[in-house]
């Protein structure tokens, strides 16, 4: 189960930590006077050290638990307010932005995947190291991850866990799930991947987590997300505005990879022999190489070991149509 690092609760513990902190903010440079977006605010983790370099900062997140400590800061109930809190999904940001008046940004940080506070809470279900309902909404609407394995199709299910689990035994997994409905618990639908996969005590992978992975990106439509909030992204930087992503599968990183890829200006070649295609131009530039935690920041926080941070600045062409998908 992947999970990014958060900062504070709201009892003023810090119990989590954000993710590639200082490489996030040494990708986006916050100064006094930019106005910047963190696009998944969790518990602020980013937002907060962005505040203190002065910056104007845009917070959203669709979990309406997130924002709720974050109501009472000070920069929140400033007048005029240098901190603004959005509870709706960051690929509203482009609206969202356009009804506050805003019509530029200089710097989005984007921080992927399931929260640690969400994780951390077995009510909400998306762990399977604590027994609780089994639910996974990050918005705490919509189906739930009960209603989707209690009544999808045995080959829907299939479909799902194979596309976003990259489970390769899928199909007996699914046909496991549909003799054993109906599953409310996360404990017993992790007890049916396991005896169905075999399960060996001590293993380095427990072999339910790419369903519970598979599962969780389904509901909650997070490619889907995360191909409309870059194209967002795209749209909102200002020449020069700093995009920082950190993503913590491989679905994930491959698509924004393959988004900075493009829109600096090739795409993927049909060959490896030939040359890049170029496209419409350059809309970032300076994309960074990859950067993953260090060995020091993985002892000290164990859900950072799979994140991976890509970051690109944005150049002053127009915008291109069609530079992400997810499909």
């Amino acid at each position: 189960m992947t999970a990014r690092g958060d900062g504070a609760h709201g009892d003023g513990a810090r119990p989590h930590t954000p993710v590639l902190l200082a490489e996030v903010l040494g990708a986006l440079t916050p100064a006094p006077g930019m106005v910047m977006i963190d696009a998944t605010f969790g518990a602020g983790g980013y937002t907060r050290p962005l505040l203190d370099a002065g910056a104007v900062v845009h917070a959203f997140d669709r979990d309406p638990d997130a924002l709720v400590v974050a109501r009472g800061w000070p920069e929140a109930i400033a007048n005029p307010p240098r901190l603004v809190l959005h509870h709706c999904c960051f690929s509203a940001m482009l609206a969202a932005l356009g009804r506050a008046g805003v019509a530029k940004i200089d710097g989005i940080a984007m921080d992927l995947g399931v929260s640690s506070m969400q994780l951390d809470q077995p009510a909400r279900g998306f762990a399977f190291s604590s027994d609780g309902p089994l639910d996974m909404r990050m918005s705490q609407a919509g189906p739930s991850a009960a209603d989707f394995v209690n009544a999808a199709p045995e080959a829907e299910i299939a479909d799902v866990l194979y596309r976003y689990g990259e489970e390769r035994q899928s199909r007996r997994v699914a046909r496991a799930i549909v003799a054993a409905r109906p599953l409310t618990t996360t404990g017993a639908l992790a007890g049916v991947v396991r005896k169905a996969l075999g399960h060996r005590p001590g293993a380095d992978r427990d072999p339910a987590t790419r369903s519970f992975q598979a599962i969780r990106i389904h509901i909650n439509g997070e490619l889907d997300e995360l191909a409309a909030g870059l194209d967002a992204a795209g749209r909102l930087l200002a020449p020069g505005g700093r995009l920082a992503v950190v993503s913590f599968h491989s679905l994930e990183d491959r698509l924004v990879k393959s988004f900075l890829r493009v829109a600096a200006g090739a795409t993927p070649a049909p060959s490896r022999h030939l040359p890049a295609i170029a496209s419409g131009g350059a809309t970032f530039t300076a994309v960074a190489r990859p950067v993953r935690p260090s060995a020091r920041e993985v002892a000290a926080n164990p859900r950072a070991r799979s994140a991976t941070l890509r970051s690109a600045t944005r150049t002053a062409l127009a915008w291109q149509e069609g530079l992400v998908r997810c499909g």
